[in-house]
């Protein structure tokens, strides 16, 4: 319908038949719309003083709403018809927003108007970018078995930290302390040292470590193959897998974390940085499965603790491999608290609230 040369707005229908509800959203946008008009013309016979009337050029009102529109002004006041589209504009402004519309500002270009009056169907949503939105971002069974994983893994250093306390070097030179960093014959530190045991209560407690140590291993293996089995059958593996990107991308996490960089590179599920970690710490799993498996039955599967250089060199890559998960569970800890509560309830729930202009992780599924 045609206010005037200046302005050409439809005011039926918006489009609200996309949406749920469509018979009562209609309904409620013809009323709002005979009100808007209405105060149209109101405006123009308060502005022009007189009751002329004026004709629309065109026009895409039902007929039965015909009878409630005044007739139109003469064109003399066309001029007058300028101010009211101003008034329309404003009160579609406040319209639109009852029917799902975007706002119209009133110093917008008619045709920017018009545009920006379009309404997204309800099965094609497109998030705005400050819209929060509640995404899916971790299943069920990654969810049981992280938890799973978490107090069996605790327990399995916690009984091997116990178990190497029993060792000494072969010489007797170093008990309780076999392992060391450092260069050549300078030493930096030897593990452990003798306050960390007294805090742990380790002494004389090889024996209950042992039963926990081989009993949590099964439970540590078989979580671990069925995470794995998981990930290559849900294809949640695409998201884990490091990119050609991740190294750039995990310097530049290091980076912000050290107050050194602002901003952290995109990311849908993890970035660059969590790639390299998760993937590393399932290898981590498989090789301590295996070194394990060497000291454990070091005669049954001689081949495997020869194919390892031996029993020492087993034991040694047995207790590094520890550290390495150790120092990835302080790290682990450590970041998820500075990430915050909803990084953590995601984990819990499975469901992550995201701001709309950031990358979607259930679209990113779908693609794969």
């Amino acid at each position: 319908m045609r206010l005037s040369p200046k302005l050409n707005i439809q005011y039926i229908g918006f489009g609200v038949t996309s949406m749920s509800g469509a018979a009562e959203r209609n309904e409620a946008a013809v009323e709002i719309n005979l009100r808007v008009a209405l105060c149209a013309e109101e405006h123009r016979r308060n502005a022009v003083g007189n009751g002329a009337d004026w004709m629309p050029e065109e026009t895409h009102m039902p007929n039965e709403l015909d009878a409630k529109i005044p007739k139109p002004l003469g064109p003399a006041e066309v001029e007058a018809g300028h101010d009211a589209d101003s008034a329309v504009i404003h009160a579609v402004g406040e319209a639109l927003p009852l029917v799902g519309t975007p706002r119209i500002d009133a110093e917008n270009d008619p045709a920017e108007a018009m545009a920006a009056a379009d309404v997204t169907p309800a099965d094609e949503p497109v998030p705005a970018a400050g819209k929060l939105v509640l995404e899916k971002k971790h299943p069920l069974a990654i969810r049981w078995m992280h938890w799973i994983n978490f107090p069996v893994l605790f327990t399995m250093i916690w009984s091997g930290i116990l178990i190497y306390w029993n060792d000494s070097d072969n010489q007797y030179k170093h008990p309780h302390e076999v392992y060391r960093i450092g260069i050549g014959p300078l030493t930096l530190f030897r593990f452990f040292p003798p306050w960390f045991y007294k805090t742990i209560d380790a002494p004389y407690h090889v024996t209950k470590a042992l039963g926990y140590h081989f009993f949590f291993m099964w439970i540590f293996a078989i979580n671990g193959i069925l995470y794995v089995s998981y990930l290559l059958w849900s294809r949640e593996w695409k998201f884990l897998a490091p990119t050609r990107a991740s190294v750039r991308e995990a310097i530049q996490v290091t980076l912000v974390d050290l107050h050194l960089r602002k901003g952290m590179p995109p990311q849908t599920k993890y970035n660059g940085a969590q790639r390299i970690a998760y993937t590393s710490v399932i290898v981590m799993g498989f090789g301590s499965l295996v070194t394990g498996l060497a000291i454990y039955k070091p005669t049954e599967v001689h081949w495997l603790t020869t194919l390892l250089g031996g029993y020492e060199m087993a034991r040694w890559l047995h207790f590094w491999l520890t550290i390495g998960f150790s120092t990835f569970f302080l790290v682990h800890v450590g970041q998820v608290i500075l990430a915050g509560w909803n990084n953590f309830r995601a984990m819990v729930s499975g469901y992550e609230i995201r701001r709309g202009d950031e990358p979607s992780i259930e679209a990113e599924r779908r693609v794969s």
